[in-house]
C-alpha cells in the first residue's frame, strides 16, 4: 500500500514538474515572440509605466531599472515599480505588458486590494519558513516517531507557503486584468495588439497557476507521510 502510494505521489510530481517545465518554456517562447512586436507608437516600458502611473494618481511611486529578465516587480515597501532592462527600454509588446502589469500591482496598494494586503501580510511569515522549514520537515521525517511535533510544525509552515502560493493567484489575474483593460483604453494597444498583449500575460499567469498546484501537492505528500507514521 505504501509503495503504491509513494509511487502515485512520483507520478504526480513527475507530471507537476512536467507541466511547470512546459509552461515556463511557453511563457519564454511567449515573451520572445512578442518582443519582436513593436508598437507605432514608439513608446518604452518606463514610458508606458509613467504614463498609466500618472492618469491613475500615483505620483509618488518611482520607476526604476534593475537587473536580470523577467526580474520585473513591484515593491510596496518602497513604492518603487522596477522594471529589467529589456522591459524598461522595450518598445514592444511584451515590455508594455509587463510594465502595465506591474503599474497594476501599484494600483492594487493604493486601492487597498484585499489579497494584495493578504499576500503582504504573509510575506514576514513565509520568509521565516523559507529559512527553517526544510530543516523542521528534513529533522522531522528522520525522528518522526519519537518528536512528530518536528514535522507538524514545518507542515504548519509549509502550509504558509502553500497559502501564499494560492492568495498570489487573485493577486497576478487582476494585476493583469487591469494591465489590459488600462492599454487598450489608453490606445496603447491597438486591434493587431491587444490580444498579444493579453496572450503574454495569460502566459505568465499560468506560472502561478502551477506553482500553487505543486506546493499544493507537496503539503498533502507531507501530511500523509505524518499521519501514517504510526501505520
Amino acid at each position: 500500500m505504501e509503495m503504491t502510494m509513494n509511487y502515485g505521489y512520483l507520478v504526480l510530481f513527475g507530471a507537476i514538474a512536467l507541466v511547470s517545465y512546459i509552461v515556463q518554456l511557453n511563457l519564454k517562447r511567449k515573451i520572445e515572440r512578442y518582443s519582436k512586436e513593436r508598437l507605432p507608437s514608439g513608446l518604452r516600458g518606463c514610458d508606458v509605466a509613467a504614463r498609466m502611473l500618472a492618469q491613475n494618481g500615483l505620483s509618488d511611486v518611482k520607476i526604476t531599472q534593475i537587473d536580470g529578465v523577467l526580474t520585473d516587480h513591484y515593491n510596496p515597501a518602497n513604492r518603487t515599480v522596477n522594471l529589467s532592462k529589456d522591459v524598461y527600454y522595450g518598445n514592444n509588446v511584451a515590455a508594455v505588458s509587463v510594465a502595465a502589469h506591474e503599474c497594476g500591482h501599484a494600483i492594487q496598494h493604493a486601492t487597498a486590494y484585499s489579497f494584495l494586503k493578504m499576500r503582504s501580510d504573509l510575506v514576514p511569515v513565509v520568509s521565516l519558513a523559507s529559512k527553517v522549514m526544510p530543516w523542521l520537515l528534513l529533522g522531522g521525517i528522520l525522528t518522526i516517531e519519537v518528536f512528530p511535533f518536528l514535522m507538524l510544525a514545518g507542515i504548519v509552515l509549509f502550509a504558509c507557503t502553500t497559502l501564499f502560493s494560492f492568495v498570489t493567484l487573485p493577486v497576478e489575474i487582476d494585476a493583469s486584468r487591469r494591465a489590459i483593460a488600462w492599454l487598450n483604453r489608453a490606445g496603447i494597444t491597438d486591434v493587431a495588439t491587444h490580444d498579444d498583449a493579453k496572450d503574454a500575460l495569460r502566459a505568465a499567469a499560468y506560472t502561478y497557476v502551477v506553482a500553487a498546484l505543486s506546493s499544493l501537492a507537496t503539503l498533502i505528500y507531507y501530511i500523509i507521510i505524518f499521519m501514517g507514521r504510526r501505520d
